[in-house]
């Protein structure tokens, strides 16, 4: 039995055809979540942008998919306007209002006034209820270690002065776990958060900053907390047993929709529980109230199933 389904998923290259409007709502979801690079803009163009965004949100299938579900979004550094951002990025404001715009976001909606474009929202079911929590890892991150030998691209920082959220954020995300009094948390980070050898961006980039979201997870005592990420085309679920957490953290990463690391041979992950699914694909998150499980499920062209996990909580 489902009782609530999300579906979400990211990197959709709006020059390139995207064939899983139709096979994601076959999956009945009751909310879409964007994972990031809704569009591959890296520009400082604003005009440029929005007509990428235009293109996404008037393409028929697009169109229909959006009027049948909740959409609910953070971006990552294509949508954001650079590739790899963080704050430095000095078109970072124009292009949130931009995003929001995409999203449909009300003028009197917190992020039209505040800086990021973190979010949360609350989905009571029957006498339950499902959060779901909108990062954003780009509007305050500062910058990363560039790995001086050339075989990665970024290689963990040895001190703690980097963010991956600002002190804004961490506040805030800090007063939405501790005060949360629902079933399941639903975190939505656009970069991944527990593989980390890959030597692309990843929480695992700044260590410092892992420790203190899983501290953060314990501390507030909230109830079945799941990441979900994307960014890296190619999609896999990773887990970890956290001290002092009555239950495994998972990282279900999700990417992408329009294109994907068809190359892929081998990428080290030391958290994979999954296969490595390189050809394009979205997420399903199926909630089971009753029994407190949910199942994760990456999907793909005709909704075939590809990958699949449950846990219980």
């Amino acid at each position: 039995m489902t009782d609530f389904t999300i579906a979400f998923g990211s990197c959709n290259n709006q020059g390139i055809p995207n064939n899983l409007w139709n096979e994601i709502l076959k999956n009945e979801p009751t909310v879409w979540v964007w994972g990031g690079d809704i569009i591959y803009a890296d520009t400082q163009d604003m005009k440029l942008m929005q007509s990428y965004y235009n293109e996404v949100k008037n393409n028929s299938n697009y169109a229909n998919f959006k009027q049948k579900l909740e959409i609910l979004g953070t971006w990552d550094d294509h949508d954001f306007g650079v590739n790899d951002g963080g704050t430095e990025y000095i078109k970072k404001d124009s292009a949130q209002q931009l995003l929001l715009d995409f999203l449909d976001v009300e003028s009197s909606d917190p992020r039209r006034t505040r800086k990021g474009v973190y979010y949360s929202k609350l989905y009571p079911v029957r006498d339950k209820s499902i959060k779901i929590i909108l990062l954003d890892t780009r509007y305050f991150r500062t910058a990363l270690t560039v790995d001086p030998t050339g075989k990665k691209r970024y290689i963990p920082a040895t001190d703690s002065n980097g963010t991956m959220l600002g002190k804004m954020q961490w506040d805030w995300l800090e007063n939405e776990l501790k005060n949360s009094t629902s079933d399941f948390n639903i975190l939505m980070s656009s970069v991944q958060f527990l593989s980390h050898e890959h030597g692309f961006e990843t929480w695992g980039n700044m260590p410092h900053e892992v420790k203190r979201l899983k501290q953060l997870i314990v501390n507030s005592r909230a109830k079945g907390v799941l990441l979900i990420s994307g960014d890296r085309h190619l999609s896999e679920i990773s887990s970890v047993h956290v001290d002092d957490l009555k239950y495994p953290l998972y990282d279900f990463t999700s990417s992408g929709l329009t294109h994907s690391y068809e190359a892929y041979t081998f990428e080290p992950n030391a958290y994979r529980k999954s296969k490595v699914i390189n050809v394009k694909n979205f997420g399903i998150i199926k909630f089971n109230l009753q029994s407190n499980t949910l199942t994760m499920e990456l999907r793909g062209l005709d909704n075939v199933l590809l990958e699949s996990i449950t846990q219980k909580y």
